[in-house]
Formats: C-alpha cells, sequence, structure tokens
C-alpha cells in the first residue's frame, strides 16, 4: 500500500515467457495470471493440527481484537499482530522469517513471490474463497504467477480525484487540472509520495500521448518511464505537497493548503464535511487490492491456512472492509445488513464497471506485464532511483 524507497531490487528475478492481458484495466486473464520464473515453493496439502498461534503482518485495522479474539476462541489460534505503515516494511519483516501472514498490495505482491517469500496457496482448504469472491479480485497479475494463487482478496480501493467544491465549483471530469502546468488550481494541488505514483502518470500519458504506445501503467519500457517522470516534473511545480500519511492527507484538506488531489475515498468520508467530494475521471486510475499472502517457511501454516478462510467469511471480510474503508472482497457481506448494503454501495464493492477503469498496483518488472517480449521493460529499482529525481 503506502511504500517508500524500495530496499529491493526486482532486477535480480529473471523472467521469461508471456502474459495474456484482458480488457479489463487490471491486467491478467484469472485463469492464466503471469507467466515468469520464481522459486519453487511447495503449496501445502492437507491441514495437520493447530499450532496455537499465528504471526501477522498487516495495515492498521486489519486484525483487530473484535475479530482476532472470536478466531482464537474458534480455533485456539492466538493471533499476533504487528502493524506495517509501507509496503517495503512488510517485504522487510516478511523476510524476517518472524510472521506466517501478511496483508500484501500489488506493490509488494511480486517482490515476495519472486523473493520465494511467500507460498503458492490451496484453495481447497480455504472454504470461504468461493463463488462469493468478487470476480475482479480474482486471479489478478499481483498475485496469481504461474497459474497459481498466492493471495486471498480482502479488499480493494481506488485512487480518486478528491477536491474542495467551494473551490473547485464545476465536477472536474479530467486527470488535467492535477498534471498540467496551467492548472487553475497550481500550489493547491496534492500527490502521492510513493515510487509506485509513477504509474498514475503513465495513466493520463495513455489517455494524452497514445504515442507513447502505453497500454498498461506498470509497463514501462525505459522511454516511457522517461514521459511519466518528465510529467510528474511537471506536475512537481504546481503541487502544495505530497502525502504518504492519510492523516497528512487529510489535514491539508481540511487547513486548505490543498483543494484538489488524489485520494482514497475512505480518507474524503473521514473528512466529515460535505464540500469535499471526489470522483474517477474519464482516464481512470491507479488502485490498490490487498491480499493475504503465506510465509514460505510459516512456523504455523495449519493456523495461517485457519485464519484466511476465517477471514473470507461474509461476515468478518467485511467488517475488516468497514473498519479500514474500502471495499469488501465478499459480495455476500453486501446483503447482510442495510449498513453493509450502504458501505457496498459508497465503496462500490461489486460495481466490475467501474472497477474496470482501475489498474490496480503491480510491481514492475523486467518481463513487460503488458505481453510485449521485444522489449525490456522498467523494475522496481528503477522506478525507485526515478522517483527520487521528481522531488529533487
Amino acid at each position: 500500500m503506502m511504500t517508500g524507497a524500495a530496499l529491493v531490487a526486482v532486477s535480480l528475478l529473471a523472467v521469461t515467457g508471456c502474459s495474456s492481458t484482458s480488457e479489463a484495466a487490471g491486467g491478467e486473464e484469472a485463469a492464466g495470471g503471469l507467466q515468469i520464473d520464481v522459486p519453487d515453493v511447495p503449496m501445502q496439502e492437507e491441514l495437520g493440527d493447530y499450532e496455537g498461534e499465528v504471526n501477522i503482518v498487516a495495515w492498521s485495522g486489519f486484525v483487530e481484537p473484535a475479530w482476532s479474539d472470536a478466531f482464537t476462541e474458534e480455533t485456539g489460534c492466538v493471533v499476533n499482530r504487528r502493524v506495517a505503515g509501507t509496503s517495503d516494511e512488510m517485504v522487510q519483516l516478511m523476510r524476517s522469517g518472524d510472521y506466517d501472514l501478511v496483508s500484501a498490495s500489488g506493490d509488494a505482491s511480486l517482490r515476495l513471490i519472486a523473493g520465494g517469500d511467500v507460498a503458492p496457496l490451496n484453495l481447497d482448504l480455504i472454504p470461504n474463497f468461493g463463488d462469493d469472491i468478487v470476480e475482479g479480485m480474482k486471479g489478478q497479475v499481483y498475485d496469481t504467477i504461474n497459474g497459481k494463487s498466492y493471495g486471498v482478496p480482502i479488499g480493494r480501493g481506488a485512487n480518486i480525484l478528491q477536491y474542495n467544491s467551494e473551490v473547485v465549483t464545476e465536477e472536474p471530469t479530467s486527470w488535467d487540472v492535477a498534471w498540467e502546468a496551467d492548472s487553475p488550481y497550481a500550489g493547491k494541488v496534492i500527490a502521492y509520495d510513493a515510487p509506485i505514483y509513477i504509474a498514475d502518470a503513465a495513466v493520463y500519458l495513455m489517455a494524452h500521448e497514445p504515442e507513447l504506445g502505453i497500454t498498461n501503467p506498470y509497463a514501462l519500457d525505459q522511454t516511457q518511464l522517461d514521459a511519466a517522470i518528465e510529467l510528474l516534473q511537471q506536475q512537481n511545480e504546481i503541487v502544495s505537497e505530497y502525502w504518504a500519511d492519510p492523516a497528512a492527507q487529510i489535514t491539508s484538506f481540511v487547513g486548505g493548503t490543498t483543494v484538489l488531489g488524489t485520494s482514497w475515498e475512505v480518507l474524503r468520508k473521514l473528512t466529515e464535511d460535505e464540500k469535499f467530494k471526489s470522483v474517477l475521471p474519464e482516464e481512470g486510475s491507479t488502485g490498490w487490492s490487498d491480499a493475504w499472502m503465506l510465509a514460505a517457511e510459516a512456523e504455523n501454516p495449519n493456523c495461517a491456512y485457519a485464519w484466511m478462510d476465517y477471514t473470507s467469511s461474509p461476515e468478518v471480510n467485511g467488517a475488516i472492509a468497514m473498519n479500514f474503508g474500502m471495499a469488501p472482497a465478499n459480495a455476500a457481506f453486501c446483503e447482510t445488513s442495510d449498513e453493509a448494503k450502504e458501505h457496498c454501495e459508497y465503496y462500490h464493492a461489486t460495481d466490475e464497471e467501474y472497477f474496470d477503469k482501475v489498474w490496480f498496483w503491480t510491481t514492475p518488472i523486467e518481463q513487460c506485464v503488458d505481453g510485449r517480449t521485444d522489449v525490456t521493460c522498467t523494475n522496481f529499482q528503477q522506478w525507485t532511483d526515478a522517483w527520487l529525481s521528481v522531488k529533487s
């Protein structure tokens, strides 16, 4: 999710094969996913006795006593939580060998898979991973490799355009007000602070400079990356500040430093002021989709599988989604109450037409995930190095 300077270069990964893209913005066909060489980590064939505990690295709000205590009572597995603030921190912690599970976002998933840090999942051992899991969160390129699933979906959201309607009096239809040098809101624009934000520039370029040939914002050759960085440097001239901390983003809007820029639906809601509105512009956007991933050498794999199944139930998955502020993965939750239905409508939980316009975070790797084989794409380390030049 929120990611800072990368500590691991995915360029170390040798990649081969090809990928098949779908028409949806999200990327790969669910059946195949991405085809690359990754470490051969075995998949657990059957469940054994519960070990008595499970150690989880998670985003704040994903593992709370309200449901972890009930899980412990049901299984005897005590839940030990470590909250992480960035995707990079999650990758580091999972590589320490001290954790069984992680709630990884797409900008961490491929790094963990490529490093052999997580194991493919036996979905037969997760009964709640069934027909009620929304199709748009199954088999995606960021967590499905060589036909094997490495992630159990938790929730998703779009990186939308938020604005102060008392200043921005007409609803924006394009991201141009946040990117172009002549924006009437120059000096009052806020942007996300992370290398993965390069993909937001690429989404804008896909629509406005089609001659660049970008068809997936996470598959950029060097020329395309250079164009994205040039756009980001242009935006830097009109940006009031960058945000990685959601609280700082809210403060910027409420305090008037910012009137327009990148946000999440939950952040707009947390401002508790009707003048703040949001829109998914015509170009589409980037977004994030989180999934439970199992450590390759988990000390407590049976409790970990039990947790993944437990939190995939409509009630618990919905509780996590409501607590964090995102669309749940289990669509059955939306029918459990009027409050659940309202939540699902606000976050577009089952609106695949909405999410078809969203390109979910995917770790950039040298194999072009758009299917090109005649060029080498830029990797996450190159994106990290390039991002540093944007604000220097």
